[in-house]
């Protein structure tokens, strides 16, 4: 597997100055995702996804995609999770193949991707809540505890010192997941705002970690509807970003019951939905 970063040369101007000059840049390649399940007593290898992604904890990604996706619910469904190669010159043995144990049944309508994730899809935001809902493996769990202001305010300094590889490249973004005392206690990085929550999850899920409701969850950047929808699929109470949540981002969380913060930094931030978690 490829390193998560590559050098390049570059020309920097600077005024009427131009500088020759080596540069890291975050590298992103497609993954593809594999199932080896069973059909008729006959096993069987499906390509089921590509994602363009950093590489770097792809089993963690594979887990938490088909997790968010409802395609697995339990860990015991999962017999092994391998690199394999494949003759595809896009996944160019970037593939990864989860075997499933023979008595798990794939519903290959769920892995047409969620339409309704797009912002731009069209669907009214009623139904795709309820789609959502009817979707959650791990329902949002009443507010039964309250992370303190103080807390809430330190966790953007911890993912500002722990992205190494945005600070080497400026080209990633990055889910931190914390306990309710303000220990980090996983973080990804990837390309796609997507990819790294994935890989979150994937994480809880290998670590038998699910629900994870009484965590909170720092992501970077802006919050949209599908952050919120994969965030409430693991059962995640709180949510917090550095940027703006989308309306329907917002309209989720409040329905799901999960906490949604925006604008955390600089011991400031907006609570969007259910604030009874803050204190």
């Amino acid at each position: 597997m490829r390193e998560p970063t590559e050098k390049r040369q570059i020309i920097q101007l600077t005024g009427k100055s131009a500088e020759t000059k080596p540069d890291l840049l975050a590298v992103e390649e497609p993954l593809e995702i594999r199932l080896l399940h069973w059909k008729n007593s006959s096993q069987l290898s499906s390509s089921i996804a590509v994602t363009m992604r950093t590489p770097g904890s792809d089993e963690f990604l594979a887990l938490g995609f088909l997790f968010s996706e409802g395609i697995i619910t339990d860990a015991r469904q999962v017999l092994s999770v391998r690199h394999v190669r494949v003759r595809n010159e896009l996944a160019s043995g970037n593939a990864v193949e989860v075997a499933l144990a023979q008595n798990v049944s794939i519903d290959f309508k769920k892995l047409q991707r969620h339409f309704y994730t797009s912002s731009s899809c069209g669907v009214c935001g009623k139904a795709s809540i309820e789609a959502v809902q009817g979707a959650a493996a791990c329902p949002v769990l009443p507010e039964n505890f309250v992370i303190n202001r103080t807390v809430l305010y330190k966790l953007c300094h911890i993912l500002n010192e722990r992205q190494t590889i945005f600070r080497d490249t400026g080209g990633l973004h990055a889910s931190a997941l914390f306990d309710t005392d303000g220990n980090l206690l996983q973080l990804q990085e990837d390309v796609g705002r997507h990819n790294a929550l994935d890989k979150i999850i994937g994480y809880a899920f290998k670590n038998d970690l699910l629900p994870l409701s009484r965590n909170l969850l720092l992501v970077s950047g802006r919050t949209s509807f599908e952050l919120v929808q994969k965030a409430a699929m693991a059962g995640i109470s709180v949510l917090a970003a550095v940027g703006a949540p989308s309306s329907l981002a917002a309209q989720l969380a409040e329905e799901t019951g999960l906490t949604l913060i925006g604008f955390l930094k600089n011991e400031k931030c907006n609570i969007y939905a259910n604030p009874g978690r803050v204190e």
